[in-house]
C-alpha cells in the first residue's frame, strides 16, 4: 500500500545517476541554458519546475540524447551521452523510460500493442510472450484488463497518462523521465496519479525525474528540486528550496496557492492520510 511521502535521502557520498554539467542550449540569439548543472541521485523522485520559456523541456530532451548541446556534459549511469555512438547510445536509452505530456501513444495502435512495441524492437521474444509482458504493465500500473484492447481514443485522460506509464516500464528501466504527468488531470486522477508513482517508485526501485508545474504534486512526491532561473538551475530539497530568496522562487512556492498548499500537505498531515492502495484506476478516471 502507498503512503504519500516521497523517498528518503541517499547516504552521503553517493554518486549521481544522472549528472549535468556546465550545459548551454541556445536558439541562435536565444541562451536557454548557460552552465546549467544538475544532479539526480538514485531512487529519489526530482522535480524541475521553472517559468514558461525556461527551457525544462529542452533541458530533458538534452538529458535524453534527442539534443545535441552547444557545451557541457550529460552523464547517465556515468556515461558521458555527449561522446557516444549512436550504437551505444541506443543501449543508455533502453536504461530509461519516458512518458511525455499527452502521453504520446501511437493513436492507431491498441494500448497493448503500444506497451509491448519497446520490448520487440528490443528483445526477440515470441508474440505470446510479448502479449504477456504487456498485459504484465498494464495490470501493473493499475488499468483494467479491457483497456488493453482500447485504443488511446477511446481512453480518459488518466487512463492514456498511465498507459504512456506501462510503455515506459516497459524494459524494466532503472529511471523514469515523466514530462507533466498529471498535466490536464482532475485533482481526484492527479492524486490517483501521485499516489501511484509513488507506489511504483518503492516497489520497482525507480529514479524518477519530472518536470511538472503541479505544487500539488511537487509537495506529494518529490524529495528535492530543481527550479531553473535565470538560465542554469538551483536544486535542493523540498524544505529548503522553497526558503530561497529568488523572486521567482518565492512568488511560485508561497503564492496564495502555495500558501495553502504548504499548510494542507506539511508532514504531519501527510503522514496520518490514508492510503488507498496501489493507485488503481478509480470510477472517475476510467474508460470513456
Amino acid at each position: 500500500m502507498a503512503d504519500l511521502h516521497p523517498p528518503p535521502p541517499c547516504p552521503p557520498g553517493t554518486e549521481p545517476l544522472v549528472a549535468v554539467r556546465g550545459i548551454v542550449n541556445s536558439f541562435g540569439a536565444q541562451v536557454v541554458h548557460d552552465g546549467l548543472d544538475m544532479d539526480v541521485m538514485p531512487g529519489e523522485i526530482f522535480g524541475i519546475v521553472g517559468g514558461s520559456g525556461s527551457g525544462k523541456s529542452v533541458l530533458l530532451n538534452t538529458i535524453l540524447g534527442l539534443r545535441t548541446p552547444q557545451a557541457g556534459q550529460v552523464r547517465l549511469e556515468g556515461r558521458d551521452l555527449t561522446k557516444l555512438g549512436p550504437a551505444e547510445l541506443r543501449a543508455v536509452k533502453r536504461r530509461y523510460g519516458v512518458t511525455f505530456q499527452h502521453g504520446a501513444l501511437f493513436t492507431a495502435f491498441t494500448v497493448a500493442e503500444n506497451v509491448k512495441l519497446p520490448i520487440a524492437e528490443s528483445l526477440a521474444l515470441p508474440e505470446d510472450v510479448l502479449d504477456g509482458l504487456a498485459h504484465q504493465k498494464i495490470r501493473l500500473v493499475g488499468l483494467p484488463a479491457e483497456a488493453a484492447h482500447k485504443y488511446p481514443s477511446q481512453l480518459s485522460g488518466g487512463m492514456v497518462k498511465r498507459a504512456a506509464l506501462a510503455r515506459a516500464l516497459a524494459l524494466d528501466p532503472p529511471l523514469l523521465f515523466l514530462d507533466e504527468p498529471t498535466a490536464g488531470l482532475d485533482p481526484i486522477a492527479a492524486s490517483a496519479f501521485d499516489e501511484l508513482l509513488l507506489y511504483l517508485q518503492r516497489s520497482l526501485r525507480l529514479t524518477v525525474v519530472m518536470i511538472t508545474h503541479d505544487l500539488d504534486t511537487i509537495y506529494r512526491t518529490c524529495n528535492r528540486i530543481g527550479v531553473i532561473v535565470d538560465r542554469r538551475m538551483i536544486s535542493d530539497t523540498l524544505e529548503n528550496i522553497v526558503q530561497n530568496p529568488h523572486p521567482w522562487i518565492q512568488e511560485y512556492f508561497h503564492g496564495e496557492r502555495g500558501r495553502v498548499l504548504e499548510q494542507a500537505l506539511r508532514p504531519s498531515a501527510v503522514a496520518h492520510r490514508a492510503p488507498s492502495g496501489t493507485g488503481a484506476a478509480s470510477a472517475g478516471d476510467g474508460v470513456r
